[in-house]
């Protein structure tokens, strides 16, 4: 069972398999996550990995993180997320980097992160009830809330009542989503479906809970590989053929004279 990892989300897209079918995916760049701190149950209570992530100035930090980035002889990151496991693997050490093919295409994971804000919402938007009458002598209040309490007894309204606030801005997680593919060389992940947030947000992946079965869903074509092998062995040749001309400019000389014979000859025929 691996950890968990810190990306950005960086948009939504879509890939095509061999088949043809469209998968929608969201796109995480999971850069730059170290070890800055590992926890044990016998100094610290309970046993945990401390996971720094992004880079930031070390003038913008505080003396106390400061202090607890050079103790782990890390550079200065943009925040820490804890992830508590219940044993710590011997291979893990302070300093050391997490790459994102720690997870595997076709594996299920959990995705925490901060909801789009917004702003002050009505009871209709906000908690989905019912619009009143918009004809038959209603004015003014088609989207209104409606009664909120009952008579002189109680004489209040319940607290948790469902009513117009804020919405959004809050942490939530989105379960048991698919990795499409892990693509190393760009330390970015694909998810299959929508996740949490908005473009350049902060998003917590860990393993998931729930059971489930292994299996990639995503395979790339092998006729567009080839299609584009080939394509690019086009352009080499095309480039070796365009140098070859540079470097021997006497040929195309040489067949200048010949054209201008063949010319003047037609001309007195």
């Amino acid at each position: 069972m691996s950890i968990g990892l810190v990306g950005i989300k960086t948009g939504m897209t879509r890939v095509f398999d061999e088949s043809g079918t469209s998968i929608p995916v969201t796109v995480i760049n999971v850069d730059s996550n170290r070890i800055s701190q590992i926890k044990s149950s016998e100094r610290d209570g309970y046993s945990a990995i401390q996971v720094a992530y992004g880079s930031q100035k070390e003038s913008r930090l505080n003396k106390s993180l400061t202090g607890h980035y050079k103790k782990a002889n890390i550079k200065p990151a943009k925040g820490l997320v804890e992830f508590r496991v219940k044993e710590i693997d011997e291979g893990l050490s302070v300093g050391s980097d997490i790459s994102v093919d720690t997870f595997k295409a076709g594996e299920h994971v959990d995705i925490t992160g901060k909801t789009l804000g917004k702003g002050f919402q009505g009871g209709v938007k906000r908690h989905h009830f019912k619009t009143q009458d918009a004809t038959h002598g209603n004015s003014i209040s088609h989207r209104a809330l409606g009664s909120t309490g009952q008579c002189q007894d109680p004489g209040r309204v319940f607290k948790g009542k469902k009513m117009p606030g804020h919405l959004g801005n809050v942490n939530r997680t989105i379960q048991n989503l698919t990795i499409v593919k892990i693509m190393t060389d760009e330390n970015i992940m694909l998810v299959k479906g929508s996740i949490p947030g908005h473009k350049g947000s902060v998003v917590i992946i860990k393993p998931t809970e729930k059971k489930y079965t292994p299996k990639e869903i995503f395979t790339e074509n092998e006729q567009s590989l080839t299609k584009s092998n080939d394509s690019t062995e086009t352009l080499d040749a095309s480039s070796d053929n365009a140098n070859e001309a540079m470097d021997n400019p006497s040929t195309s000389k040489e067949t200048q004279p010949d054209s201008d014979k063949n010319n003047e000859s037609s001309k007195d025929e």
